[in-house]
């Protein structure tokens, strides 16, 4: 008799459970949707001024997915390595990074001739580069830089000059050497004083 009424009292909550799930809408599986990403608009500065064109220098991805391959270079440093260049003041050391690049990127160390003479380079001038790099090998220098004022870089320091940065060096040790990479290998550099 206790399993009739087991029976009974399971029968009859099989009974009521489909009703009350007929009641109720079957649930639905759903997988949950990812939004697409946006990318945000575009942002246009009101300081730049729309730039001159000029054919020679590629500086788009596409003009630059174009350009030969990059070929293995190896730069060794010997007696004769550093020879005059941009500034009386220096001498330069050429990486051979611009062959190799076919113009994408110039790479340097330049060694500046002791004693500094601020008279003759503190002359404020500017780059019109997409990128350089400088980083202190040896010794110091002292450089000022518009909107940012003067700094003292030391053996090890690093900096990057934003295109057409106005600039000037103010001093420098008697061993100062440092390294430059700069895009495009064929740039302009621009003296604003005398």
């Amino acid at each position: 008799m206790a399993k009739a009424k087991t029976r009974k009292v399971a029968k009859a909550a099989r009974s009521t459970a489909r009703k009350v799930s007929a009641r109720k809408p079957a649930a639905r599986k759903t997988t949950a949707r990812k939004a697409p990403a946006r990318k945000a608009p575009a942002r246009k500065s009101a300081a730049r001024k729309p730039a001159a064109k000029k054919a020679a220098k590629p500086r788009t991805r596409a003009a630059l997915a174009k350009r030969p391959p990059q070929t293995f270079v190896a730069s060794h440093l010997g007696a004769h390595s550093f020879v005059e260049g941009l500034r009386s003041y220096a001498r330069y050391r050429e990486l051979g990074i611009a062959a190799a690049t076919h113009g994408l990127a110039q790479a340097h160390v330049v060694q500046f001739i002791p004693p500094c003479r601020p008279e003759e380079v503190s002359k404020l001038h500017f780059h019109d580069v997409d990128f350089q790099m400088v980083y202190v090998l040896k010794g110091w220098i002292k450089s000022e830089f518009a909107g940012e004022g003067a700094h003292v870089m030391r053996e090890g320091s690093c900096w990057i000059q934003p295109p057409k940065v106005k600039h000037k060096v103010l001093d420098y040790s008697d061993d100062c050497e440092v390294l430059e990479i700069i895009l495009p290998a064929d740039f302009d550099t621009v003296e604003l004083e005398k």
